[in-house]
């Protein structure tokens, strides 16, 4: 069964200036891929690469070139098979330094095999509208900003709030955690940081420390990648536990990885390492090391964000996972998706508006 592509290009909208440890971000490039068959042409599979700036291997600016190489090759392929077939031809024809445009395809070919419902594989969230406690993400930016970011999540009943940080003096996002913990204990709120890798090395620990004191459940990437030796130290040393989140970005030999940092946590983001197959043998890698792990968008459209939903519920995840960024954008398609008391929804009644 042969397919025809089509990539769809969409430039979303920021409701606020989203700032990170890399700058402020105002838009957001994606391309949606859509499939379909001649024969049937109402029948229609959708996939979302979106590569992040300055994170992405595939960030680079011919990248909708070689997503359109891409799809010229899977137009050429027998499409016939089951969702591991299917996975399975895709890791062979997408090379590795391509994972957005791997996860697109992915997303595209299963979407339409499942009769183009904006369903991958079975999975609670899509087919019996399941919640999926999700993390309230508190973006960096002026302490006011934040603090009135942090205000909003409490009130709006989650109970697991993530906190970017490193952006702004280290004692002010002290005051700011500590205004939490004043108000609830680490049994009512679960707190997360992430430095996205903003501290040096040798004042990482101490900083650690001083986190740890707030009753943090972990801290994410605290270092900058690929400084393998010294977040394996870390890791030893740190009374605060450690989640990898870049530092799994374009790794090839996953067991060596983890074999040296041995983390206590892992944070997987499919359109940065690959996909659902990517995503999938991490998974049962840092389970058979009793790593723990949960998945993160990487602020994908709804459409991005629904798969990684998906993919998530497959796991029967136990603990929040980092799915709040459908909100984000004036312009993302409305969707079924929608979050209520800290939890993502699917719901059943709901329209996607088509992309275009």
């Amino acid at each position: 069964m042969k397919l025809n592509f089509e990539i769809v290009p969409r430039v979303l909208e920021f409701k606020f200036d989203a700032g990170t440890s890399r700058g402020v971000l105002k838009t957001r490039q994606i391309w949606w891929v859509k499939t379909w068959d001649l024969q049937a042409p109402d029948r229609v599979g959708w996939g979302e690469a979106a590569p992040l700036v300055q994170l992405s291997v595939d960030d680079r600016p011919d990248f909708e070139v070689r997503l359109g190489e891409v799809l010229a090759k899977a137009a050429r392929q027998d499409w016939s098979g089951n969702e591991a077939d299917v996975l399975a031809r895709i890791k062979d024809l997408v090379p590795q330094n391509l994972p957005a445009a791997r996860f697109a395809l992915e997303m595209a070919v299963l979407d339409w095999k499942n009769a183009g419902e904006k369903r991958f594989f079975r999975n609670a969230f899509r087919d019996a509208s399941d919640a999926i406690a999700i993390n309230g993400l508190i973006w960096m930016g002026a302490k006011e900003f934040m603090f009135s970011q942090i205000k909003e999540k409490l009130a709006a009943g989650f109970t697991c709030i993530k906190m970017k940080i490193g952006a702004i003096d280290f004692e002010q996002e002290l005051e700011l955690l500590r205004y939490i913990r004043q108000q609830f204990s680490p049994d009512e709120i679960t707190l997360r940081v992430d430095a996205n890798g903003a501290f040096k090395p040798d004042e990482a620990l101490d900083k650690l420390k001083q986190l740890s004191e707030l009753g943090i459940h972990s801290i994410e990437q605290p270092i900058r990648a690929a400084q393998r030796d010294e977040m394996a130290e870390l890791c030893v040393k740190s009374p605060l536990p450690i989640a990898l989140d870049e530092e799994l970005i374009g790794v090839a030999d996953k067991t060596s990885l983890l074999n040296h940092i041995n983390p206590q946590h892992i944070i997987l983001k499919p359109s940065l390492l690959g996909g659902f197959s990517e995503s999938q043998e991490w998974i049962s890698l840092a389970e058979s090391k009793k790593i723990g792990w949960w998945v993160t968008s990487a602020l994908e459209s709804n459409v991005g964000l629904n798969a990684i939903a998906q993919l998530a519920s497959k796991y029967q995840p136990v603990i929040p996972q980092g799915l709040g960024t459908g909100q984000l954008y004036h312009n993302n398609l409305a969707s079924p998706l929608q979050i209520s008391k800290g939890s993502l929804i699917y719901n059943q009644a709901a329209n996607w508006e088509e992309p275009a």
